[in-house]
């Protein structure tokens, strides 16, 4: 089996192109990095370490890449003959890789090829949809047939933290030992790709949300309030019994919803709460509590992980979820010198009140309950 992937970083190489060579693909990369690619063809081979007290190593063998800027005919000719393809370039690249995926399935139509899968593994929603739209927009009406019958864009959500770093070898990835790659097993088309390591779902936005509501908002509640305590590291942040006492609160209540919501067992998700804080917890990966909390205009945002699942939890249990409320307020008092968005944030309540401020930046209204419980608890 074959696999062509477009994005030879850390991501791809260190989580995907890792799931995949333990599936038995042969992994292609498809890269602009020159550098990256020409070690990839020199050596057939890197190394993926896990940020564990063990350092456990896993060798993925037998890789292969091509550089997309010299070579696009190779990539085309990749595509019209693959079993799988993959993307971890960022949801910002789709639209550039889209012409030359869009090629390759000419090539694959004109050869009566078999039915193929392309995944996104983006950190975004949508990520294949996203890119079979761009896709699509460079065919033709037939060409559009063709591919509506026999190439599935299934959307995945993945999950795995790759820290940054430095290594001695070019290939080498440092990893945490955790992930999770979910896909949506109602958009695949012809035979469902084996991928050892992947859960194939049919309701996939109940593991996005899940992900979001434990995941990103477990990270954003201890940014914040480590940031608040004057704690300067995630995992020095969630060793603060105080602090991890409120974290839990707060996925305590976002649990509920996701439970009531999409029936997930009390007692798995319990569990998969206990993993998230262990992720945190690992002193093998240095995050920042003020890089994780960058961005706090975009996350107190309406649609985000922590107003969200406040409103849900009070449209589901009809009172104010007091643990998200706090961690609300932490957000609000969050500021970083290097992060222009939270020097907005603080100009904003400065001038116009914290009421106010909350209400604009969560589209709610001022007599809202959850901006006069925010206002009350600042």
């Amino acid at each position: 089996m074959k696999a062509t992937h477009f994005g030879a970083g850390n991501i791809g190489r260190g989580f995907i192109g890792l799931l995949l060579h333990q599936s038995g693909y042969e992994v292609e990369f498809v890269d602009v990095n020159e550098t990256v690619i020409d070690e990839i063809n020199k050596e057939k081979a890197y190394r993926v370490i896990l940020a564990n007290e063990q350092k456990q190593e896993f060798q993925v063998e037998g890789v292969s890449g091509i550089n997309s800027g010299q070579a696009p005919e190779a990539v085309i000719q990749a595509i019209s003959t693959a079993d799988l393809v993959t993307t971890a370039v960022g949801p910002h690249i789709l639209k550039f890789v889209a012409p030359l995926i869009a090629e390759g399935l000419k090539k694959r139509m004109q050869a009566n090829g078999q039915p193929v899968n392309i995944i996104a593994c983006e950190n975004m929603v949508g990520g294949s949809s996203e890119l079979k739209k761009h896709v699509l927009e460079k065919l033709t009406a037939d060409e559009t047939a063709w591919v509506q019958e026999h190439v599935g864009f299934p959307n995945s959500a993945v999950d795995r933290i790759v820290p940054n770093q430095h290594n001695e070898r070019l290939l080498d990835v440092l990893v945490e030992p955790f992930h999770e790659w979910v896909i949506d097993s109602t958009e695949l088309k012809g035979t469902k790709p084996d991928i050892k390591e992947a859960l194939f779902v049919e309701n996939l936005q109940a593991y996005i949300e899940r992900k979001l509501f434990t995941v990103n908002t477990g990270h954003a509640a201890t940014a914040y309030l480590g940031n608040l305590a004057g704690h300067t590291t995630i995992a020095e942040t969630i060793s603060d019994e105080k602090i991890k006492k409120a974290v839990l609160g707060t996925l305590e209540e976002t649990g509920k919803v996701l439970i009531a919501k999409y029936g997930f067992q009390a007692d798995e998700h319990q569990k998969y709460i206990e993993k998230i804080i262990g992720r945190f917890s690992n002193p093998n990966i240095i995050d920042d509590v003020q890089r994780v909390g960058r961005a706090p205009l975009r996350k107190l945002g309406a649609k985000d992980r922590l107003v969200a699942p406040a409103l849900e939890y009070m449209n589901e249990f009809n009172q104010v979820p007091e643990h998200l409320v706090n961690v609300i307020v932490a957000a609000l008092k969050f500021v970083s010198e290097e992060n222009q968005e939270s020097l907005t944030l603080k100009e904003k309540v400065q001038e116009k009140g914290v009421g106010p401020a909350f209400s604009e930046i969560a589209g709610l209204a001022l007599d809202h309950p959850l901006v006069v419980k925010v206002t009350e608890q600042y």
